[in-house]
């Protein structure tokens, strides 16, 4: 849906959502950066895609439609050619008892796109406009059986050629063979499931297709043991590797469209005891930040992170395991300090989400561009703000401090359990502690946890047992009668942490708790949860913390300061965010473990 700036202008005033000095600094925006002004308002997050396009409807007089994938029928659908559904975003989604078909597109105005598909479906048709997002969910149902798909292209292949280890031939990878549709359909089902990686694992009789959904590894497939040859060469080909190299690991980079996005995928090969394993990990390069608050920082962890990376000079830490979220909560600090005035520079490995305006470098070991090397260049290039991926070694640590020493204010990750341990990571790494007191600004541990569906979620009463349970795995004491924590679950709420859930506590204890609400629908068993949720615990560089860091303090000694300064540690985040229905005491308790 592209709407005119002066279409615009008049839809946001007669909305009267929007004061009249909110839509000239729009207005004036857009011309001062020469965008137009729809692309504006969504980049600042003014107006949704749905609300805008309700808004258009009413507007324009075309009826508005809230597409269920679930409830349009294939056979529907389909009668509008997938090519040409995806090219034009419309969406056949009814046909009545009186053979009127009902037709959704993002962009009704665009007559001769209407016109096109009357031709392919017969003119007996009334047009709706619905929002982009729900188009490509309706679209992502011509791929709604990926098992039957899977399972047709996999005979082709199987009765074309049962391909061994040492004889693939070149249309068994080709373009259009079975094999390269099987890939196509693996990635897709791989998207549309939100998998953040890909495991393609050969086993003794066949290959193990599995995917990381919310951080959790789930068995999606099995195919036949004879593909294997043949669909690890696909991915070879496509990721630039060596086809013929099956002794020693290798790294590639491809990119595909699926939905309308761009994604990279960045592939890993391994050889193991069956054969060569391959791991693909889904990177959305259309990715806009999020915002800090839809991560889940509030209360004490969102001030003390915006006062940190409103400083001048400093150090930013961010740590925690592989996989807990660390790059996703720099890529959203960086983008709010992304201005037309400030050098922001980046050495990674790799960089995984690209940010318009932000230098981005990629480490090469090889070419020795090492992350110590990269920054001595890009103190070189007049930075304000700095982002090191990692800091593994000493070199980069003392670098890293001199930068932020000399003016500039940097950002990068340690992997430590929690916040207070990195101090004295730093202190193994001969930093010396005058040195890390003056510059670290705030530290952040952080976990990745699964996210409940609010739609699904199921509220319980907990069992005395298990309020005991909650009480020893979280380290209250009975007599603190659970004021404090029904305090900090009133904050949370206030700031949206679990939407418009009652309150769980009270001050004599917990009511309530949430679990997953399982369901199963034409796209298979669902677990409850949906996309995943930061638990977080940011140590800021007080006073007394400065002093316990010079005094070479125990990471211990340095957590209890910290909470006496006022840090909610990550298990009491996630138990608030648990008793709001974000997730699960269980899936707290799983992520946090030591």
């Amino acid at each position: 849906m592209h709407i005119s700036d002066g279409t615009l202008e008049k839809l946001l005033t007669q909305s009267q959502r929007f004061k009249k000095e909110d839509i000239a600094a729009v207005k004036n925006e857009s011309l001062s950066l020469h965008k137009p002004m729809q692309a504006v308002i969504v980049e600042k997050k003014l107006i949704d895609d749905v609300a805008l396009t309700k808004l258009f409807a009413e507007y324009s007089g075309i009826p508005y439609a809230e597409l269920d994938p679930k409830t349009i029928p294939l056979d529907t659908l389909r009668k509008i050619p997938e090519r040409i559904a995806r090219q034009y975003n419309a969406v056949l989604f009814n046909i009545d008892a009186k053979g009127m078909q009902h037709l959704a597109m993002e962009d009704p105005d665009d007559v001769q796109a209407v016109d096109f598909i009357q031709k392919q479906i017969g003119e007996n048709t009334k047009t709706y406009i619905a929002a982009h997002a729900n188009i490509q969910a309706a679209l992502d149902k011509y791929h709604s059986d990926v098992d039957k798909e899977l399972s047709e292209v996999i005979d082709i292949q199987t009765a074309q050629s049962a391909s061994t280890a040492d004889a693939v031939k070149d249309e068994d990878v080709s373009e259009s063979s079975p094999i390269a549709q099987t890939v196509n359909l693996l990635l897709e089902y791989a998207i549309r499931s939100n998998a953040s990686d890909i495991h393609i694992e050969p086993r003794e009789d066949f290959v193990q297709i599995r995917y990381r959904i919310d951080g959790v590894l789930k068995e999606v497939n099995r195919l036949p043991r004879a593909v294997h040859p043949a669909l690890i060469s696909r991915i070879k080909i496509l990721s630039n590797l060596k086809i013929d190299e099956r002794r020693v690991p290798q790294d590639g980079r491809f990119k595909v469209n699926v939905g309308g996005k761009q994604y990279a995928l960045r592939v890993s090969t391994l050889p193991i005891t069956d054969g060569e394993k391959v791991v693909m990990r889904i990177l959305d390069e259309s990715n806009q930040a999020v915002g800090l608050d839809e991560l889940g920082y509030w209360g004490y962890a969102m001030k003390s992170l915006t006062e940190a990376i409103s400083q001048p000079h400093g150090m930013i830490l961010i740590t925690g395991p592989t996989g807990s979220g660390k790059s996703t909560s720099l890529f959203s600090s960086l983008s709010r300090l992304n201005k037309p005035d400030v050098n922001i520079s980046t050495i990674e490995d790799p960089v995984e989400y690209r940010i318009k305006g932000v230098n981005q470098t990629q480490t090469n070991d090889a070419a020795g561009m090492t992350f110590a090397g990269g920054l001595r260049a890009l103190l070189r290039q007049d930075p304000n703000i700095i982002m090191i991926g990692e800091i593994r070694d000493g070199e980069t640590a003392n670098l890293a401090v001199q930068a932020a020493l000399t003016g500039h204010l940097v950002f990068s990750t340690l992997h430590t359990n929690n916040a207070a341990t990195a101090l004295p990571r730093l202190l193994d790494m001969d930093i010396e502690p005058f040195l890390i007191a003056s510059t670290i600004r705030s530290i952040i541990g952080q976990r990745l946890v699964r996210r409940l569906d609010k739609n699904t979620r199921k509220a319980y009463t907990p069992t005395e047992e298990e309020k005991a349970a909650i009480l020893k795995l979280f380290n209250l004491k009975p007599d603190q009668n659970f004021a404090v924590i029904h305090e900090l679950e009133k904050q949370a709420a206030a700031a949206g942490i679990g939407g418009n859930a009652p309150l769980s506590t009270d001050p004599t204890g917990i009511k309530v708790l949430y679990k997953p609400g399982e369901y199963e629908d034409e796209n298979g068993r669902h677990d409850g949860f949906k996309g995943r949720i930061g638990i977080y615990e940011v140590l800021n560089n007080t006073t007394k913390i400065q002093q316990l860091i010079t005094s070479n303090a125990t990471s211990m000694q340095l957590q209890i300061q910290a909470i006496a300064d006022g840090m909610l540690t990550m298990q009491t985040d996630g138990l608030v965010k648990a008793l709001r229905g974000e997730t699960t005491v269980e899936e707290v308790l799983r992520v946090t473990k030591e």
